[in-house]
């Protein structure tokens, strides 16, 4: 598949989310939404209301990643709302499984993420209930974290798993994605890209959006037949 850039507003200005979304608008794939409840992770972002309010204001599918404890409760709710995408924390869903069955329920994405230190085989199995397997490249809870280097063979086993299940499900990696750091993830297996401060740090956003892809698609080329 062609590479997938995906925005993220949480290094935009809060105050002028619209104005952000139409910033890379015709040019990204997804609007990718950091949802935090400073109990899973350090930090509080946004919620469902403001997710509700964007849904209004952008045509872009929203990719939302629930960053929450008791994602089995929330996660469908954004679903349900019309997020395109939504993604829970494999530490953090009581039942994976169930919750992913009531987000694909409504004709969403059902996505299944992995913090840096948690292994990716005892959910090889889950697969098959899953769009997406998000692989973080920082430590989840704030933008602007550096790329963590020591991910890209996870992000390589992430593929292989994928690969050797025979699904159609996406590899995503999220944290310090970059110029540099995108082609070496492509290059690993990526094939979706949450970038933040790469995109809304830049002078011109939707130049950023398509420098990254560029990139991306170039490293994707390498990759072993």
């Amino acid at each position: 598949m062609a590479a997938q850039l995906a925005p993220s507003i949480l290094a935009a200005d809060f105050a002028r989310l619209a104005d952000a979304a139409a910033a890379v608008a015709g040019v990204a794939d997804w609007l990718h939404i950091d949802v935090m409840d400073n109990h899973f992770v350090p930090n509080l972002t946004l919620g469902l209301p403001v997710v509700q309010s964007l849904l209004a204001a952008t045509a872009l599918p929203l990719d939302c990643h629930l960053m929450i404890d008791d994602p089995d409760r929330w996660a469908p709710g954004y679903a349900e709302a019309g997020a395109g995408s939504v993604t829970i924390h494999a530490e953090a869903a009581a039942d994976p499984v169930a919750t992913a069955r009531a987000i694909r329920a409504t004709g969403a994405r059902a996505g299944l993420a992995v913090k840096p230190g948690t292994a990716l085989t005892p959910y090889a199995d889950l697969l098959a209930e899953f769009d997406l397997l998000l692989v973080m490249t920082v430590e989840p809870g704030f933008g602007g974290q550096a790329f963590i280097a020591e991910m890209l063979p996870k992000v390589a086993r992430a593929r292989s798993l994928v690969q050797g299940s025979g699904l159609a499900v996406w590899v995503q990696v999220d944290g310090g994605i970059d110029a540099e750091s995108i082609e070496r993830c492509a290059e690993a297996g990526a094939d979706v890209f949450v970038a933040g401060s790469a995109v809304y740090g830049a002078a011109d956003p939707a130049a950023a959006v398509t420098q990254l892809r560029t990139a991306a698609e170039r490293a994707m080329r390498r990759r072993p037949a």
